[in-house]
């Protein structure tokens, strides 16, 4: 009988790895096209795999729990059709060990902005993911690593051949200077004990990946924050004349973050140097406006489903996106792209009546803005009588960037142009 392979999938952008989580077929069981084998999970979004082919699942490479970088075999699926290949793939024991070595190199380097990539086409030698990830991590050049004598089979250059490559590298001086930012030292949290009555609670996976994601953010970019008020009172007028009119003609809600999202699109388009990243000594300025929405789930975590080109949208596009993908994104049904390539982020304080707050910037992006809650204040007013005081909506708008290519001179422009755009908001806008 011929043999399938089930790999695991790539599921969007920078994404690298999944935890199966459950297996809905056991071995032996008969599988339809289209059926789900697998339950994974990923840092971003929990997905079913699909059986691609009808036949009996004869073999189960990982069990529930193990973490698989994408591309990997989990499964094979006899399709009861004859195959004189059907031995051509690696065998189990062989993947098993491939794929614990990829793991291990996605665990060693994963806290690490990863330089620009080798291109390991130009070699004719092998190297296993594991080399290459510490090729990448300490700056060897193919070249380079071309030089280097392997003692593994048919000589093949082994974790330790490389380790032992870097110490002598340096030892004798001839360590080539890295194009990336030395790492600062990595700290270690100080130890937490317990007392009678302490209630310990294990953090789920989500609030585990979350949680590594902000200290990495912390590490890598140096956080600076901003802040500026502003006056959304014409806003706020507008949206009370045409909401119930909206949701009759649209039957769903018009909220204040689509209008927040279509100014921000304006503003980057202006200041494109907001909409970048940062990768070694190069600044990449990105080509489209893709907005990602902090949404926070019933249990307490947090998502950020995106709305890409959200400057090629008018208000009524960008309205029904926010609306789809909350609702999706709270009901667990986001799809893998749906929550990968933001190039900026929103997150919403004033949903939980916060004034403000200094967000983390979710890499690889250089900015994230914080939108306070609005509230009725006193406000000096100029007219053409003199000054007056006057009940204003006012909201705190928060921005942190990193600091390596964002100045607070650039941050105080684009923070001036979004609160302009924002006061100046047309009364009679039609949506």
């Amino acid at each position: 009988m011929a043999k399938f392979e089930i790999v695991m999938p790539k599921m969007g952008e920078s994404i690298i790895e999944a935890t199966i989580t459950k297996w809905l077929k056991n071995v032996g069981e008969t599988l339809e096209e289209d059926e789900s084998i697998v339950e994974i999970a990923t840092d971003k979004v929990d997905s079913e795999i699909p059986s691609p082919v009808d036949g009996v699942l004869s073999e189960v490479l990982f069990n529930e729990g193990d973490v698989v970088p994408v591309g990997t075999v989990i499964a094979l699926v006899n399709t009861g059709d004859d195959d004189d290949n059907e031995d051509s793939s690696a065998p189990a024991t062989e993947v098993k060990k491939m794929d614990v070595e990829v793991t291990d190199a996605v665990n060693e380097v994963k806290d690490e902005k990863e330089p620009a990539k080798n291109d390991f086409s130009k070699s004719n030698r092998f190297y296993s993911p594991l080399v290459k990830s510490i090729a990448k991590k300490e700056g060897i050049s193919v070249d380079e690593l071309d030089k280097i004598k392997g003692s593994g089979k048919e000589g093949r250059v082994t974790k330790q051949d490389i380790l032992s490559y870097l110490e002598n590298r340096g030892a004798s001086g001839q360590q080539t200077v890295s194009k990336q930012v030395a790492s600062a030292p990595k700290m270690e949290a100080p130890k937490v004990t317990t007392a009678a009555g302490d209630h310990v609670i294990e953090m789920d996976r989500m609030r585990r990946l979350i949680a590594d994601n902000m200290v990495m953010s912390k590490q890598v970019s140096p956080h600076v924050t901003s802040f500026i008020d502003v006056d959304v009172t014409n806003i706020v007028k507008w949206r009370n004349k045409v909401k119930d009119e909206f949701l009759k003609r649209e039957g769903e809600k018009i909220t204040y973050t689509p209008i927040f999202f279509e100014a921000t699109a304006q503003a980057l388009k202006e200041f494109p140097q907001i909409n970048a990243s940062v990768d070694g000594y190069n600044i990449v300025l990105r080509k489209n406006i893709n907005i990602g929405m902090a949404t926070a789930l019933p249990n307490g975590n947090l998502i950020v489903p995106v709305i890409r080109n959200t400057d090629e949208k008018n208000l009524l596009g960008v309205t029904k996106a926010v609306n789809d993908l909350a609702n999706r994104a709270r009901n667990n049904k986001l799809n893998p792209d749906e929550i990968s390539g933001g190039t900026f982020t929103i997150t919403n304080f004033g949903s939980f009546n916060s004034l403000t707050g200094t967000p983390i910037i979710n890499q690889p992006q250089v900015a994230i803005l914080a939108v306070g809650a609005i509230r009725k204040q006193p406000a000096v007013l100029e007219t053409e009588m003199g000054d007056v005081i006057a009940i204003r909506h006012i909201m705190i708008l928060s921005m942190a960037y990193d600091h390596r290519i964002v100045d607070g001179a650039l941050a105080g422009m684009f923070l001036k142009r979004l609160k302009e755009i924002l006061e100046n908001w047309d009364m009679n806008r039609v949506v």
